[in-house]
């Protein structure tokens, strides 16, 4: 190899077994290619005469290897491409001058790479089980003590970054049998995941580890994901896209995979505990969240990576495949699309109830502006939703009045139900707590 120009980048060494009869077009498509190579005799007696190693630019892997596999080089040669930190070649910069333009398809790894990332980040079922397991605990044991630090580490542990990116790879490179074993992964990993959280949280419930009692909708960490809304979906298409071009590029894909488990783990560990404490239908939407994070991450990642450039390696696999694209793709557009209408259907809900609470405020503040109960003022309003999973409406309007010694004007109270009733679709329970304030240094016997 001429000494030269130092190269780095992305940069892949090719180690490639020569089939007998294919040695002279290898070697010469590699000369017009001018590839460097160095060749050495295969004594093994097999079929196959030498082995040939030689230097290419990340991108140029998958048209190379396409090439030398039209001169003879069968699926069932060993081919072998390893990860180079430095060339020094002169002829190797015009290389990476031609392979290395710009645009998508210059960043990403080979199909062949590809592939083989999406497989090797797909751990052994025992050990993808046992990870999503205790993932799923963690996450319950965060959520119950309202922890997002817990939380965010529950995360780290679970292994769905592989099924959840291998069912995409899968599509578009023609792998069924990838395809079908990141589906199983991912429908083993809700369940698990699931089923873990309720069982943790009921063991919790039942030995008083949690206050007796534990209002569900009163921990922060837990609600929110049982109420969710329609921002959850863009963490998960952004985790689909982020997930396959970290995959591509072998860029960050130890982080993506906690963004994919953030939009997967605690939701599920959230309709493990609404399980727990026997109200099922608040796991409703936490359920929702997960298939629709689920789906949205293999609807990103099948976008992006037919976006990216990616094909299946025969030829005449092209058609068939990119029809069994588009269908997946609509498949999985209608699917996210139902279970978005219901995540719109939340946060319209969410949006009322926060409304109502808005607009009950600003009716009590105007009342009491009125000249005639200059002297009371408004202390504290709150909102009770009712337990009517998962589309929960205002029940209660409780309102803290303070003003001077004695009971609160019956006027005012009317007044104040009445305006609050105003804006409720339903009859709306309205209490009403007075609380006598006195000057500083006399004595307080507010009720």
């Amino acid at each position: 190899m001429a000494v030269g120009t130092v190269s780095t980048g992305v940069l892949r060494l090719v180690q490639l077994t020569v089939p007998t009869g294919s040695r002279e077009a290898i070697l010469d498509t590699l000369d017009d290619r001018g590839i460097d190579y160095v060749v050495t005799d295969e004594e093994s007696g097999r079929e196959y005469t030498a082995v040939v190693y030689f230097p290419l630019p990340g991108p140029a892997v998958e048209p190379v290897l396409d090439e030398l596999r039209d001169q003879g080089v069968e699926e069932d040669a060993y081919t072998v491409v390893v990860e180079a930190e430095t060339v020094v070649s002169r002829r190797f910069e015009e290389l990476q001058k031609e392979y290395e333009g710009g645009g998508v398809e210059a960043d990403r790894i080979s199909r062949q790479e590809l592939q083989a990332e999406a497989r090797d980040l797909t751990p052994t079922l025992d050990v993808y089980v046992t990870l999503t397991v205790v993932s799923a605990i963690v996450a319950t044991a965060g959520l119950l003590l309202d922890s997002p630090a817990i939380v965010v580490g529950s995360m780290v542990i679970a292994p769905l970054i592989g099924p959840a990116l291998g069912a995409s790879v899968g599509s578009v490179l023609n792998d069924e049998g990838l395809f079908h074993k990141s589906l199983k992964y991912q429908a083993i990993g809700v369940v698990v995941a699931i089923l873990a959280a309720a069982v943790f949280a009921w063991l919790a419930r039942v030995t008083n580890v949690v206050p007796p009692g534990l209002d569900l909708m009163a921990v922060d960490e837990i609600s929110e994901r049982l109420a969710p809304d329609l921002l959850a979906l863009a963490v998960a298409l952004g985790a689909g896209v982020a997930g396959i071009v970290s995959i591509s590029t072998g860029i960050g894909v130890a982080l993506v995979g906690v963004m994919i488990a953030a939009a997967l783990i605690p939701p599920a560990a959230a309709a493990g505990i609404a399980i727990a404490w026997g109200e099922p239908m608040a796991a409703i939407g936490s359920t929702a969240l997960v298939f629709v994070n689920v789906l949205s991450v293999n609807l990103a990642g099948l976008v992006t990576l037919w976006y990216a450039g990616y094909r299946p390696e025969r030829l005449w696999d092209f058609g068939p495949t990119e029809k069994r694209v588009r269908r997946r793709v609509l498949g999985l557009v209608g699917i996210v699309a139902a279970f978005t209408a219901l995540l719109g259907a939340f946060t319209y809900y969410s949006y009322v109830a926060a409304t109502f609470e808005e607009d009950a405020r600003e009716e009590v503040e105007d009342a009491l502006e009125d000249d005639a109960y200059a002297e009371y003022e408004l202390i504290e309003l709150s909102v009770v939703m009712d337990q009517d999973f998962p589309f929960r409406e205002p029940e209660r309007v409780v309102v803290s009045v303070g003003g001077p010694p004695g009971e609160v004007d019956p006027e005012l109270a009317a007044e104040i139900r009445a305006r609050i009733d105003g804006h409720a679709d339903e009859g709306v329970e309205v209490q009403i707590r007075y609380v006598t304030l006195v000057e500083e240094g006399a004595a307080d016997d507010g009720r």
